[in-house]
């Protein structure tokens, strides 16, 4: 076996250990905290909605913890076992140009790991989240997304791939660079697209109906600056029993969006001081933020794809008999998550300092009080676990967890 060949297996090795050894820590936390409400959320949340936010969290993680290896063994089997070299040479059978085999490469690919999960993805939603009350789809209603999603990523996947093929190919030493440029061109195009035509082909956006909320609300909009569409209301009970709200796009199209579920569970000054965390990452700038963010690592990412491509031993190292541009995409595509990982906890980190300055751009807006309600019901609400493992979290949560967020909004009282 080559050197390369050994370093993708040992830090796959370090990869299967270390998620299975912090889903046990999780599931350890949660379970020996399960009989009893933490003091900081024992005023707001009883005993049996703690035990179920228990139950959830280990049931969703003992589900997990069976897929880690059968993973493991399915990317082995795609590079060392030979099967995208058995997919590459099949397509190149067809007699299409070197571009479009690449797609067509990239696409089946695709295709077959959408299948494999596809049973995964129908379990979680029809009998873990079936279980614990949260699923509102139907079966039907998830195959047409399904289909759907499969559609938009054919209609905007094939041109994608196919152009950054074609520059890979074609534009010299420096292709990466060109390609960088179409992606964070295309993610532009994206905050623009999402919710102005992707997001209304999977659900319905409404204004607010309640005009004594929604004069409260565009009041709070008009003295921050915020100019756009405002504030939306999303039928996300037509999947899921969840709450959540987000900020998106940019320019005129920017908005903030509720769910009907989190409208329904919480009073108007909860919303207003929810409204208001959305409204502080816009006023601190955290799109553009993450926006340059991506731009260095995607930047980074195709210099050292770049310099791969010319090494043999990349290609042979993982199984593959034809070095090209497109099989060395999707070979980078495959093992970079074994090497980045490591990095989960710095990336967290800077997730959460967002979350941080938009809660403390939301208190001085509303209040501590108010948030730090709203945060508790969708804790309650969502089956939230109250009792983290702080290591878990450091590698696996975007957002604060629940005692660290309270805390610092208590202190900002």
């Amino acid at each position: 076996m080559q050197s390369f060949s050994v370093l993708v297996v040992s830090l796959l090795i370090i990869n299967v250990v270390l998620h299975m050894w912090l889903n046990l820590r999780q599931i350890r936390s949660v379970q020996t905290h399960r009989n009893a409400v933490p003091d900081p959320f024992q005023a707001y949340i009883n005993l049996e909605d703690h035990q179920k936010a228990a139950d959830y969290t280990v049931t969703k993680l003992n589900f997990a913890q069976k897929w880690i290896i059968p993973e493991a063994i399915l990317l082995l089997i795609w590079t060392l076992g030979g099967g995208l070299n058995f997919l590459d040479q099949t397509w190149q059978q067809a007699g299409f140009s070197s571009l479009w085999t690449g797609v067509a490469v990239i696409l089946s690919f695709m295709l077959i790991h959408q299948l494999i999960d596809l049973p995964i993805d129908y379990y979680r939603t029809f009998v873990i989240e079936e279980k614990f009350g949260f699923n509102k789809t139907t079966v039907q209603l998830f195959f047409m997304d399904m289909l759907k999603g499969l559609l938009l990523s054919l209609a905007i996947g094939v041109p994608l791939i196919a152009l950054i093929l074609w520059l890979m190919a074609q534009m010299g030493e420096f292709w990466w660079l060109w390609v960088t440029g179409v992606l964070i061109g295309f993610q532009i195009l994206m905050l623009w697209a999402y919710p102005t035509i992707i997001a209304p082909m999977f659900n319905t956006f409404q204004p607010l109906e309640d005009e004594t909320l929604k004069a409260k609300i565009n009041h709070l909009l008009d003295r921050n600056g915020f100019k756009g569409e405002g504030a939306l209301v999303m039928d996300g009970s037509k999947r899921s029993g969840h709450g959540n709200a987000y900020f998106t796009g940019f320019g005129q199209k920017k908005r903030i969006v509720f769910f009907d579920t989190l409208l329904k569970s919480l009073n108007p000054d909860e919303i207003e001081a929810v409204l208001a965390h959305e409204i502080g990452h816009f006023k601190h700038h955290h799109l553009i933020k993450r926006l340059v963010f991506a731009v260095f690592i995607t930047t980074a990412s195709f210099a050292t794809l770049a310099w791969l491509m010319n090494q043999t031993w990349f290609y042979s190292g993982l199984g593959i008999s034809t070095p090209s541009p497109y099989m060395a995409l999707l070979l980078f595509a495959l093992i970079m998550p074994l090497f980045t990982f490591f990095l989960s906890p710095l990336f967290a980190a800077l997730s959460r300092k967002h979350e941080f300055e938009a809660d403390s751009f939301a208190v001085e807006q509303t209040s501590s009080q108010m948030l730090s309600q709203a945060l508790v019901k969708l804790y309650q609400e969502n089956a939230s676990t109250l009792t983290p493992d702080a290591l878990f979290s450091a590698f696996h949560d975007s957002h604060p967890p629940a005692p660290v967020r309270i805390a610092h909004l208590n202190i900002k009282t």
